[in-house]
């Protein structure tokens, strides 16, 4: 059978699904809900009638990275190489650091595509649970390093699914005793108002990932990756040629040059995230963990996870399940911040929700 000739630890892997979200209130993707204002929207449509679709795009992205340094506070001396999302980023390094015996380490639970992308590359990852309240356990990071010496150590900051910021000394010292690279991942940057930006120059084996999907920009698909160039030379070997299409580049160097917008769009998240959070705390049946993210994780103190996804689902609510994930996440939900009516809509949803479960309704 062809399925056969497929690599064993390839068969092994599940897909990864992205519910349909139809009608629902989609709460669960971390995306910005806000769309840009009307304006600028024509005035984004004014320039796309400029650009050439017959020429490939400009394969150094020159003009976009030029942005991004002048934008968001790059350092001079650091390179900047550009992905499709983070996903190609984190996919780019792995091909370049791994062989058959390479390790990847990371803090468990955190981003799925860690963990996949090291099976891809057919590569061995080591999750190393966090604490019991999800801050990372320093000492079991190090043993882990010791005993694996990977090549690669991923640290999101702040976490997903957990929406918690590690402690900053607790990270400066695993980076220390690391011999391979550390990617800091702050694809939420944008909410949590603390960066490793600054320390780069400080480690030799440093690099800071980002991405301008939770900005806003989630349909583009660009992240981008900063770092001493000995590093990012080597990544660039294994880029694919022109992945950073004519249309993400012309609308992100646009997006860019008007920072106000994103700015009050990510400000207008974080007060709703902390009375989306208050509102969870008064919710009888749930316990929500503080995030520094646009999303919040919530455990489920009755119910089981599934069941109640199930329960938002039918009342037109679409959140994240960790319902099938491992022990540390099982009963758990995690709801992306929305605007200040869908997260009234969620929280009435989430109620009423319980209240069946405690009478035996669906």
């Amino acid at each position: 059978m062809t399925s056969t000739r497929v690599r064993a630890e390839i068969r092994a892997l599940r897909a990864y699904r992205v519910p349909a979200s139809d009608d629902l209130i989609k709460l669960d993707a971390m995306e910005n809900p806000y769309q840009w204002p009307e304006d600028m929207q024509d005035a984004w449509l004014d320039q796309l009638r400029s650009i050439p679709l017959n020429r490939y795009p400009d394969p150094t992205a020159s003009g976009l990275k030029n942005c991004l340094r002048d934008s968001l506070g790059i350092p001079d001396e650091m390179e900047i190489l550009l992905g499709n999302g983070s996903d190609e980023l984190i996919q780019i390094i792995q091909l370049c650091m791994l062989g058959r015996d390479g390790v990847v380490v990371a803090p468990t639970p955190s981003f799925v595509m860690y963990e996949m992308i090291a099976r891809f590359v057919g590569a061995r990852f080591v999750g190393v649970p966090l604490a019991a309240d999800y801050a990372v356990d320093e000492d079991a990071m190090r043993r882990a390093i010791h005993e694996y010496d990977p090549a690669v150590v991923f640290l999101a900051y702040p976490n997903n699914p957990t929406g918690n910021l590690f402690d900053r000394c607790a990270m400066d010292r695993i980076i220390r005793n690391t011999r391979g690279l550390v990617v800091v991942d702050e694809a939420y940057h944008a909410f949590a108002r603390s960066s490793c930006m600054d320390q780069i120059v400080d480690h030799n084996n440093l690099v800071v990932m980002r991405t301008l999907s939770k900005l806003g920009l989630a349909g583009l698909r660009l992240g981008y990756l900063v770092g001493p160039a000995a590093w990012l030379d080597e990544f660039e070997k294994v880029r694919m040629p022109y992945n950073i299409n004519v249309l993400t580049q012309r609308t992100a160097e646009f997006a860019l040059r008007r920072p106000d917008v994103f700015e009050h769009q990510a400000s207008t998240i974080v007060s709703e995230r902390q009375r989306l959070y208050t509102s969870l705390e008064c919710v009888e049946g749930v316990t929500p963990y503080p995030s520094q993210a646009n999303f919040i994780l919530f455990r489920c103190d009755r119910d089981k996870a599934s069941d109640l996804f199930d329960r938002l689902v039918q009342r037109g609510i679409l959140v994240k399940n960790f319902g099938q994930a491992d022990a540390g996440l099982d009963r758990c939900l995690r709801v992306t911040v929305g605007t200040e009516k869908e997260n009234h809509a969620f929280i009435a949803a989430l109620e009423s929700s319980l209240a069946d479960s405690q009478s035996g309704n669906r």
